[in-house]
């Protein structure tokens, strides 16, 4: 194909054929192993001409053209006289037959195999619809689209000018096929062809069929979430169950979302997420992916720059065997120490990977229960406040379940007959259970207590993290902290003043006799050990930053007094010794 005559073929071509089109991408794919065989597909989405005059709609297309085209002899002299085009559904099944469409191509994906002619086609897809936002990746073979363009012609007919299935009598050789000795030896040119062959092309560009995804819906969907699916590239990993195509898909807020679909016993796919990675500091639309299979590395582009990304990060995984085998990353394997990046060359009979079960159960040497040997961390919170316990699965898939064991008496009072009962969020509208964590709004007395967090995922389970939450009475909180600021100064030697024990007592939500007084000090009323734990005892009316300003303040304040009462007992001392002088014996 001459450069001169493909351009102005192509812009005849929009004109007649295409009707307000945006390309996404262009390859050059072989049909058979003759070279004059070879093809062009195109990918893009444009105005539906088949949905109907009023109906503006977009459809995703899948376009056609032999390479050695050079137009016609006496009719489309200088443009493409093999072109054609099918329709390139994406869309979930619905109840009665009402299917949720992703009809807007936004990015394509040719992934090579082993036999040239039939790569595997991956498309990233969005909604049209300005309510209901989602996208959609699908997987599209080779021999589906072939099928497409080797089936019946869509045809415009009636007094309405429908489009209907084209039944009548099909010229030969068929239109789009290209002139080669496979087919014809006597046709070496398209300007060989028929007049009727290229008057049949004139009116009937469109295929009546659609192509549908591999499976009949889309392997991979995400619908309600802060981003929108823009481009894709996909490796293919050989792992030890098998090889998987691991998806790299670039969002329109600067993130890398790492996924692979997983196709189990009963042929129905699971859908993973691996990663979610934000790749620049600001929100910004992800332009453009390559991959390098060599390097194992991952170029990301966008406004602010280029980004380059490990395709692995095993080491996120941490040392468990189980945590690894849960990942159930194509990339990462248990090596007997850590979680380390997969060989398949490797003969080390130790690694350990299952990406389509993820069972520990059967690949790691699992220990009994050691959920006592996890840290107890103490928080203390006030009555009427929040708190939020931080709990964050090393797996994506794996859910955090929330227990909450009483003491003895408080169960007696709650008349509870079980140690622990799991925490629901239906039961509660109070507890939010949160991607890492638990967030306990408006505490409550009756809050007090261990919580124990778990996740869990394909019968495994194991404790992550445990707190045991103290709550202090609103009523205690109060006079503390006036007896703080306001309680009589008792003068002593090295004393600045005392607060009595029934208020520190109080304010620890604890009941104590009468004790001796201790001496006070300004970092001796709260036992605290963070910032976010003073967040938890802060009030309505004085925020945590407001009330470690005043603090700060009143500290300084105090230690410039003394500075002041310091310097004034020196220049004292020094008149007193310049006024008085020593008397020198005679």
């Amino acid at each position: 194909m001459h450069r001169h005559k493909a351009e102005t073929t192509l812009l005849t071509l929009c004109r007649l054929a295409l009707s307000e089109p945006e390309f996404v991408g262009s390859f050059s794919i072989p049909d058979t192993r003759s070279p004059d065989d070879d093809k062009v597909y195109f990918f893009f989405k444009e105005q539906a001409v088949e949905a109907g005059q009023w109906d503006k709609r977009v459809y995703s297309r899948v376009a056609r053209v032999c390479k050695n085209d050079v137009g016609g002899k006496r009719s489309l002299i200088n443009r493409w006289t093999t072109f054609l085009k099918a329709r390139l559904v994406c869309s979930v099944p619905g109840p009665s037959g009402v299917d949720t469409q992703f009809d807007e191509l936004e990015d394509i994906f040719v992934l090579e195999t082993k036999d040239p002619q039939n790569p595997t086609i991956y498309g990233v897809f969005s909604t049209s619809s300005s309510i209901f936002r989602g996208s959609a990746v699908c997987v599209y073979s080779m021999a589906s689209i072939r099928a497409a363009f080797n089936g019946p012609f869509a045809h415009k007919e009636g007094p309405d000018y429908r489009w209907v299935e084209y039944k009548g009598r099909i010229p030969y050789p068929r239109p789009g096929t290209c002139p080669s000795e496979t087919y014809d030896a006597l046709h070496k040119s398209t300007k060989d062809f028929p007049d009727e062959v290229v008057s049949f092309m004139r009116q009937h560009q469109l295929m009546w069929e659609p192509i549908l995804p591999v499976g009949g819906r889309p392997i991979l969907t995400r619908v309600n979430t802060p981003y929108m699916l823009k481009k894709v590239v996909v490796d293919r990993v050989d792992a030890e169950d098998g090889s998987y195509d691991v998806l790299h898909l670039g969002t329109d807020d600067g993130k890398v979302v790492k996924a692979i679909s997983v196709i189990k016993d009963s042929w129905d796919k699971e859908e993973i997420i691996l990663e979610e990675l934000t790749v620049f500091q600001s929100p910004t639309p992800i332009l453009s992916m390559e991959l390098s299979t060599k390097r194992k590395q991952l170029y990301v582009s966008s406004e602010l720059g280029v980004a380059q990304l490990g395709l692995q990060r095993c080491e996120l995984y941490g040392t468990d065997c189980a945590e690894c085998c849960l990942a159930r990353d194509p990339y990462c394997s248990w090596d007997g120490q850590t979680c380390s990046r997969f060989f398949p060359t490797s003969k080390r009979r130790a690694r350990r990977q299952d990406v389509k079960y993820g069972d520990p159960w059967s690949q790691c040497p699992i220990t009994e229960d050691d959920s006592e040997s996890v840290e107890v961390k103490s928080v203390y919170g006030v009555e009427g406040n929040s708190t939020f316990l931080d709990c964050v699965p090393r797996s994506p898939q794996a859910e955090l379940r929330w227990t909450l064991q009483h003491t003895e008496s408080q169960q007696q009072a709650l008349s509870q007959t079980q140690e622990s009962t799991e925490l629901r969020q239906s039961d509660d509208d109070r507890i939010l259970h949160m991607k890492r964590g638990l967030l306990v709004q408006r505490l409550e007395l009756a809050d007090s207590g261990l919580y124990t967090c778990a996740s869990h995922e394909h019968s495994y389970s194991q404790v992550l993290a445990r707190y045991r939450i103290h709550i202090i009475p609103n009523h205690s909180l109060q006079p503390t902290r006036y007896q703080q600021n306001h309680s009589p100064i008792h003068p002593g030697p090295g004393s600045l003043g005392r607060i009595s024990p029934a208020g520190v007592a109080g304010f620890l939500g604890q009941s104590s006799p009468l004790q001796p007084p201790v001496p006070g000090h300004r970092n001796s009323w709260l036992p605290l050990k963070s910032y976010k734990d003073l967040h938890m005892v802060g009030t309505n009316s004085l925020s945590v930053d407001e009330y470690c300003e005043q603090l700060w303040y009143r500290e300084k304040r105090r230690q410039q007094k003394l500075r002041t009462l310091k310097l004034k007992q020196e220049s004292r001392k020094a008149r007193v010794r310049r006024n008085n002088p020593p008397e020198i014996p005679l």
